[in-house]
């Protein structure tokens, strides 16, 4: 995310989660003397992150995985100094970078004219370009308005007939005997629909046909209601897809649907993720080979481990056995509990092994 960026979450789903909540965002604040405010700023979050750690897990260790593969029964970790590590088990949580999705149309674009918004921490370097941004939820919307404010000549080019804004009715969320009822803290997903993510265990025994559509009911594209007013001066086309692009000198010429077309400097693709665990550079093809997937997902028990004994999976590519809560921070208290029941009852089951 770029600098000066705010949390679309609420304060409630940014959380981060420990046994016996002393690690708060108000634990935050009251010892950093660092006020929290909603929208959540990045830089605050991030530093609120780094706080927690500092507390959490104090000896961390920063190197980097090069390689997990299998090893006889367990696995085995190669790191990038050459160290290699033996584990009865292995949880990976490895965010979602890997997953950036670069639609087709966009493919024969360079770097320097085409670029994933999840790649920047700094829009600065477009200062006074003419910018094209491709997509409708969050992270397009807020980045065009950075853009925007920073001299940039920025259009949002939507491909849906018009974009959707989250907390048009704000009293449902802020009226609490109704907000309650509507809407689980972390507030994912529409009304009613909120509470069926925030219980994951509930969710995965839907019917699969179910699971899917709510799911993407759940997540569909959206921008804050706070972010609207600051929209107000940035040029949003929708009804707008982009068949073609071709490189013009210096520049990118977009192809639209509608026989139109828009030649920019730069094009920066907000077009969200798909999961597919294969592009997870330290995963090795045997073990990938031994791991039972659904596009891309891996299968995960009520532990969260895959087919593969040992290892687990946490995050986005717990979606599809968990549902939509697991892309987000909240969904990381219900995750690490359940890997923790998890691991703990096999103990038990194998006289402590």
């Amino acid at each position: 995310m770029p600098k000066g960026m705010l949390l679309r979450s609420p304060l409630a789903g940014s959380q981060l989660s420990d046994p016996v909540r002393a690690l708060t965002l108000q634990a935050y604040a009251g010892t950093s003397g660092n006020h929290i405010s909603y929208p959540l700023p990045l830089d605050r979050f991030i530093d609120y992150g780094r706080w927690f750690r500092s507390r959490a897990v104090p000896n961390l260790d920063s190197r980097k995985v090069a390689r997990v593969e299998k090893n006889g029964s367990g696995l085995q970790l190669r790191l990038e100094d050459g160290e290699i590590w033996k584990a009865r088990r292995v949880i990976i949580a490895a965010g979602i970078v890997p997953f950036a999705w670069r639609p087709p149309e966009f493919r024969n674009l360079p770097q320097v004219l085409a670029s994933h918004s999840c790649e920047h921490s700094d829009l600065s370097q477009f200062a006074g370009k003419k910018m094209a941004v491709i997509g409708a939820g969050q992270s397009a919307l807020e980045s065009a308005v950075l853009l925007n404010e920073m001299g940039s000549d920025v259009e949002v080019l939507v491909r849906g007939p018009n974009v959707r804004w989250l907390w048009r009715q704000k009293w449902f969320h802020t009226f609490r005997p109704i907000a309650r009822l509507l809407y689980a803290p972390a507030d994912v997903g529409q009304a009613g629909l909120s509470h069926l993510v925030a219980r994951p265990n509930v969710f995965r025994r839907l019917p699969r046909s179910a699971q899917d559509r709510w799911a993407r009911r759940a997540i569909c594209p959206a921008g804050a209601a706070w972010l609207k007013p600051r929209c107000h001066s940035v040029r949003i086309t929708t009804g707008r897809v982009v068949r073609s692009t071709v490189v013009t000198g210096e520049q990118a010429t977009l192809r639209l649907g509608d026989g139109t077309e828009r030649r920019v400097d730069h094009v920066l693709l907000a077009t969200g993720y798909r999961v597919d665990i294969s592009r997870y550079p330290f995963l090795s093809t045997g073990l990938l080979e031994s791991i039972r997937r659904v596009d891309g997902y891996p299968v995960l028990d009520s532990g969260f481990q895959s087919s593969v004994p040992g290892l687990h999976f946490l995050g986005a590519p717990a979606a599809w056995s968990f549902g939509p809560l697991m892309r987000f921070v909240a969904g990381a208290e219900f995750a690490s509990n359940a890997v923790t029941r998890g691991i703990m009852a096999r103990m038990r089951s194998n006289g402590g092994a």
